[in-house]
């Protein structure tokens, strides 16, 4: 199927910027929240944002106005849901998910694909939620969204070979790289991430190296940013709540175990830059 028209279920960082970069790729799109206040708030940062990679010379002006009026707003989720692919970016929470989905499978038509930006919980136990989970996938985009190129593609264990194909090709028509995974914890990136962050904890827990003296030792082998900048640019909180559901979907396994440290900086309120502080201060 050909995917022209995308509705985004969620107008926090992540819904941001997979419906900046799905409308800068030409298609119509559709930007759900709750309340016209966030939907304004989120269209701005987006106008924002794109007006900034016009004047870097990133974003040529006609494709950038195009953007901007392919680009509509709303608060009902039964219009939203009447694109060829919705795509959920609501937090890290499988009743939340589950709960969005069942009312999204009810409103759409029957060729509508839905998909989840979920980076760690089962696509199958979502699309559960749903009468068409042959017609359910993962899109999991990495943050910042419209910038990273890595999207996985993660097929259900009843997703059928037309939704992985469209799936596939709707990443490639954004300039973006898919990978194809299965319905495992975490699938790919953020397995492996685990030890990036988990190591890190238990050597600030030691004492054996400051945050940022471990960053700087962390770039200087090529990585673009260190284990605490990642942690801060992601949000400790949204960083712990995968750590603890990867944790538990591998039976509390203890090389995925999460630190105090972390839980303590979020009980606290220092959430990394949407705080004003984290391991380092914005």
């Amino acid at each position: 199927m050909t995917i022209s028209s995308v509705a985004v279920i969620g107008s926090g960082t992540m819904g941001r910027g997979i419906a900046q970069s799905a409308a800068l790729s030409g298609k119509q799109v559709i930007l759900y929240d709750l309340t016209d206040d966030l939907l304004h708030r989120a269209a701005k940062a987006i106008a924002e944002d794109i007006a900034e990679g016009v004047r870097r010379g990133k974003t040529e002006f006609e494709r950038a106005d195009s953007a901007n009026r392919f680009m509509r707003l709303t608060t009902d989720l039964e219009q939203a849901a009447q694109a060829d692919l919705v795509i959920e970016a609501v937090p890290e929470d499988l009743e939340l998910k589950s709960t969005v989905f069942g009312r999204l499978d009810a409103a759409a038509p029957p060729h509508t694909v839905l998909a989840s930006n979920t980076s760690s919980l089962s696509i199958s136990v979502i699309a559960a939620s749903t009468g068409r989970p042959e017609k359910v996938l993962g899109l999991h985009y990495f943050n910042p969204a419209h910038l990273m190129k890595l999207v996985e593609v993660i097929r259900g264990d009843l997703t059928d070979d037309a939704t992985m194909i469209a799936g596939r090709d709707f990443v490639e028509s954004l300039g973006k790289t898919p990978v194809i995974c299965i319905d495992s914890p975490a699938f790919i990136v953020n397995r492996v991430a685990r030890p990036f962050y988990g190591e890190a904890l238990r050597m600030l827990g030691e004492q054996t190296a400051t945050p940022d003296e471990i960053d700087r030792l962390l770039t200087s082998l090529g990585f673009r940013m260190g284990p605490f900048r990642l942690l801060d640019l992601i949000g400790l909180d949204v960083n712990l709540a995968v750590t603890k559901s990867v944790y538990n979907a591998y039976f509390q396994d203890p090389k995925y175990r999460p630190h105090p440290i972390q839980q303590r900086m979020v009980d606290s309120g220092r959430l990394g830059r949407k705080s004003g502080r984290g391991f380092y201060e914005y």
